[in-house]
């Protein structure tokens, strides 16, 4: 494998494993002084059981012994799939974001965790590795969340525009880039609540974890959403009403939220498609409400990325969320930008990881609530 670990850094990769737990997306990006640009990309969906440790943990139902082999089990599955997929490539670092299993962010006692030891990948590739982004941000007082804003503003802010990249993994989340004055963007970015992690859970629950999403959203295409629910789950979401900065996981919206949703469906009889256009529904009135309680306008555009923008269903209740609560402003999906929707979030972290290398910030104060800009990420040097 031809490697480089000189010059600045031209050609880095990112690995992403989001909050849907479902794979690993791994984009190689090279760069042109400060632009990125996509040169290729690949997708790999974790193993069965894999999967079935990684939620394990993530609901807290993991031994230390367990969270402990799972580390090291991920960081070398990880760099099996990193020599396979970069065999033929020129690449002279990467940024591995890793698996979340924890994040909590609460002023005093925030804590997040990554697993995915990333040893195993700069052993592997012969190049540094940088990987633990957010803990530096916590430590200065932020939430860890949102960080890849700084790739959506040097990928897509517009001078003279107001656009919102809305991000669909696990979580949403969204970075407002308001260029329609002055010399540069204001910028301000948060989640925003679940995006698939719900519609996913519902899924998994109704096939007995055979199944572990709706694919295209068919199954919620044939059902219709039971509104009373809908604005009943919003007026009770304390979180939606929470100012930025904010953040959140599976502590709020994973196994806890979702019985409960479940029991409220199952007093209404709702069919799986029913259930599922119920949930959709009220993803989508998230972002909305997100965006009409938070956002400075309504935007001109809002580009959709992460695995949720390939769900025409809850493309089209987004925008009908939009129209309804906010404005009306086009959605539109980032491979129409330019970057493919599973090529976002692994983009940002070969950013960050060639800032960090660079010995540059990586987040950006005003959207984190860190008190001050600072190098995030640790470095592993082969």
């Amino acid at each position: 494998m031809p490697l480089e670990t000189t010059g600045r850094f031209a050609s880095v990769a990112g690995l992403m494993s989001g909050t849907s737990v479902d794979g690993l997306d791994l984009v190689l990006v090279s760069f042109r002084g400060e632009t990125p640009r996509l040169k290729e990309s690949w997708s790999v969906r974790y193993p069965a059981r894999l999967r079935d440790r990684l939620l394990r943990c993530a609901a807290g139902e993991s031994t230390a012994w367990e969270l402990g082999q799972l580390h090291h089990d991920l960081g070398r599955w990880y760099a099996r799939q990193a020599v396979r997929c970069l065999a033929n490539t020129r690449v002279q670092a990467l940024g591995v974001h890793g698996q979340t299993v924890y994040h909590h962010a609460s002023r005093g006692s925030s804590a997040t965790l990554q697993i995915g030891e990333a040893s195993y990948l700069a052993a592997a590739l012969g190049v540094p590795v940088v990987s633990n982004f957010r803990a530096m941000d916590l430590a200065l007082g932020g939430q860890g969340a949102p960080l890849a804003t700084l790739f959506h503003l040097r990928a897509w802010a517009r001078r003279g525009a107001h656009v919102c990249v809305q991000n669909l993994g696990g979580i949403g989340n969204v970075t407002s880039l308001d260029w329609r004055s002055g010399s540069a963007p204001r910028i301000l970015a948060f989640d925003t609540g679940p995006a698939n992690m719900l519609l996913d859970a519902a899924m998994m629950e109704s096939s007995g974890g055979v199944k572990t999403y709706d694919r295209d959203g068919r199954c919620a295409a044939r059902g219709q959403p039971i509104w009373r629910l809908v604005e009943r789950w919003l007026r009770a979401d304390a979180f939606l009403r929470a100012h930025p900065p904010k953040s959140t996981g599976r502590e709020r919206y994973g196994a806890r939220a979702f019985e409960s949703m479940s029991r409220d469906l199952n007093r209404e009889s709702a069919s799986l498609p029913d259930r599922l256009a119920t949930l959709t529904a009220f993803t989508a009135a998230t972002v909305a409400e997100n965006y009409a309680r938070h956002l400075p306008g309504c935007p001109d555009t809002v580009v959709l990325c992460g695995g949720g923008a390939r769900n025409p269903v809850l493309r089209i209740a987004i925008q009908a969320a939009i129209d309804q609560r906010v404005g009306h402003a086009p959605v539109v999906t980032s491979d129409e930008w330019g970057w493919p929707s599973s090529t976002v979030e692994g983009a940002a972290f070969a950013l960050l990881a060639r800032e960090r290398l660079l010995r540059r910030p990586g987040n950006l104060p005003e959207t984190t609530g860190a008190r001050r800009a600072a190098l995030c990420g640790q470095v592993t040097l082969p």
